[in-house]
């Protein structure tokens, strides 16, 4: 069994579906059901249009079916009472074998129970292989909360794992000088500091477009020391769920890039040939983009030279939670939990509530031992 992601050939009724996941058996076949749920389900829900979120869905039922071959098992099993069903095993076998955290293993479990559901209003199946049951969860308090005794209860599939909240990790500021002061390749250095100066998602970071940048001391408009304001387009480059926003990069930040630009990225991308007609401002040695997990591999290799965990999503996190302590000390004009959301993307401020509790964190006398280097990569007037 494999699972592909189409390319433009794969048109349906005049529309191309670039990066949809095809499930193939070894004879060329597809994998069915499960490649008509994925059909039904991406092509129908105008929340999940983006290729990012078709190459998820893809990869968590391809992994499930997949596992399903290996061990020839049929996914329409309905198990005797009492014992485990075939999405138990592949419970058991995901955190036991392959060590999968819970909460990786529960988003997966999530679809596999919804194709199941659907698999069972399309007449596939009569009976689900599981039960449903009622836990309590946490929340955020909605609008009448207090009055309604059901709203932290939910049906989750009787295979769910139980999950605990895993704590935010985020870079000290020690920890980000000591990164800097180790990425001796221009390339990696930038998009660290991008994506820590300024809250990108890697895919952003790899995908920003080089069209976006400046030389800020040809704009009389601006000075030295401020926040320039850059909008963000799903038009120019991936964005979670194709929501554009606007960062707000430091002076110096675009002087950097600017010239980075100007003198790496050529080289660069001189070494893919003349045709090469790539947008994005990074480019690996041989004139490509980068790859889906290459920031990853990157930050891999750098935690194996300073001595503690390095993540690009740790980089978003110590943004946010740096940015909302620096606001919140100058005296920011506006709501800082409202200024770190729009410019992270967040659909919701209890999303960026989160860092007020790493704010916490931070010893206050560390921070302050730091303070000059927090307002050098963070530096927002009040």
């Amino acid at each position: 069994m494999r699972l592909f992601l189409s390319d433009e050939s794969l048109v349906v009724q005049g529309r191309a579906f670039v990066g949809f996941p095809l499930l193939v058996h070894r004879d060329g076949t597809a994998v069915e059901p499960a490649q008509s749920f994925l059909w039904d389900v991406l092509t129908t829900n105008g929340r999940a249009q983006s290729p990012l979120t078709w190459a998820k869905y893809g990869r968590d039922i391809y992994d499930y079916f997949a596992f399903l071959d290996a061990n020839e098992l049929d996914w329409q099993t309905v198990p005797s009472r009492g014992m485990p069903s075939v999405v138990d095993w592949y419970r058991d076998w995901s955190k036991g074998e392959i060590g999968l955290d819970s909460v990786t293993i529960n988003a997966r479990l999530r679809l596999i129970a919804r194709f199941y559901r659907w698999a069972q209003q399309m007449g596939f199946i009569k009976q689900l292989p599981f039960r449903y049951q009622v836990v309590r969860v946490a929340r955020t308090p909605g609008f009448l909360a207090h009055v309604d005794a059901s709203a932290n209860l939910v049906e989750v599939p009787s295979a769910m794992l139980s999950q605990k909240s895993a704590p935010i990790k985020f870079l000290t500021m020690e920890q980000v000088l000591v990164c800097l002061g180790v990425l001796s390749n221009i390339t990696h250095r930038m998009m660290f500091e991008l994506m820590v100066r300024c809250g990108l998602r890697q895919i952003e970071c790899r995908t920003f477009p080089v069209k976006y940048l400046f030389d800020p001391a040809r704009r009389r408009d601006l000075v030295q020391g401020q926040m320039i304001r850059l909008p963000l387009s799903n038009k120019d480059m991936k964005l979670k769920y194709d929501k554009p926003r606007a960062i707000d990069v430091p002076y110096d930040l675009m002087e950097d890039l600017w010239w980075y630009a100007a003198r790496h990225r050529k080289s660069r991308q001189r070494a893919a040939g003349a045709g090469a007609t790539s947008t994005s401002l990074f480019l690996t040695q041989n004139g490509t983009p980068y790859g889906d997990t290459a920031l990853t591999d990157i930050f891999v290799a750098l935690e194996k030279r300073v001595g503690f965990r390095v993540r690009p999503h740790m980089l978003r996190h110590t943004y946010g939670t740096y940015t909302l302590w620096k606001l919140r000390k100058v005296g920011f004009d506006g709501e800082p939990l409202l200024y770190v959301r729009d410019r992270m993307g967040h659909s919701s401020v209890s999303t960026t509530s989160i860092y007020l509790h790493l704010i916490n964190q931070l010893g206050a006398q560390l921070v302050l031992l730091w303070e000059d280097e927090i307002d050098a990569l963070f530096g927002i007037e009040g």
